[in-house]
């Protein structure tokens, strides 16, 4: 689990793509003493795996399913990644709970200045759009931001963050331009409530026992 607050920007070392994996090693802003064979960092808002540490970086294996749903396929030797170690249960949560798990891959629209600070359209699926709301969390690469507003339409969902001048240079984010993709992980307790509403997951019911009746009856 992550926080969505990144510790530094690395620089990916190199890139293996033989096999049935990837191996990817990544130069690193922190100090490696605290890193252990099998933690877990997020590279650019992914969950991977550390399989080696090599002074000022470490390793970590990248499946073919990961490739598939996320930027890492278009990851290149010599790019900057946000890097995040796992929280640890108990410490401060300044940003929201992120999984690390990539719900889809996003794309910039637009990028609009507004004062110091730039407002970034991005546009994603409807079928994960509708886990996007106005004023709630999201993941952009690793970064947790507040998504300002939210446009449903059609096939497509497009929503915006505004990006202040201490996170474009403290991430990746001040490197987006149109077109760019980015991954994208939405909020886990819409993901989580939609599924309960879906499979009525109290005591194995067919329909959600919550619906206007429920509520109206409990006072809502």
């Amino acid at each position: 689990m992550f926080t969505g607050l990144i510790e530094g920007v690395g620089t990916i070392r190199s890139l293996q793509k033989g096999g049935a994996d990837w191996l990817l090693g990544v130069n690193a802003p922190f100090d490696m003493a605290t890193v252990a064979l099998g933690d877990s960092i997020a590279i650019n808002g992914v969950c991977l795996t550390v399989v080696s540490r090599e002074s000022p970086g470490f390793t970590v294996q990248v499946s073919r399913a990961t490739v598939a749903v996320t930027t890492m396929a278009q990851i290149r030797v010599g790019q900057t990644v946000n890097l995040e170690r796992a929280m640890v249960l108990g410490g401060r949560l300044d940003g929201h709970l992120v999984q690390g798990h990539v719900d889809t891959v996003g794309e910039v629209e637009r990028l609009v200045a507004q004062g110091d600070s730039v407002a970034i359209w991005f546009r994603v699926p409807a079928a994960f759009g509708r886990y996007i709301i106005a004023k709630g969390s999201i993941a952009v690469d690793g970064v947790s931001l507040t998504v300002n507003e939210v446009i449903d339409s059609g096939a497509a969902t497009r929503f915006t963050v505004n990006i202040i001048p201490h996170t474009g240079q403290k991430t990746t984010l001040s490197t987006l331009v149109a077109g760019s993709r980015v991954n994208v992980e939405t909020d886990l307790l819409g993901r989580y409530v939609e599924r309960l509403l879906v499979t009525g997951g109290w005591g194995g019911r067919s329909t959600s026992i919550i619906d206007e009746a429920y509520l109206t009856k409990k006072g809502f």
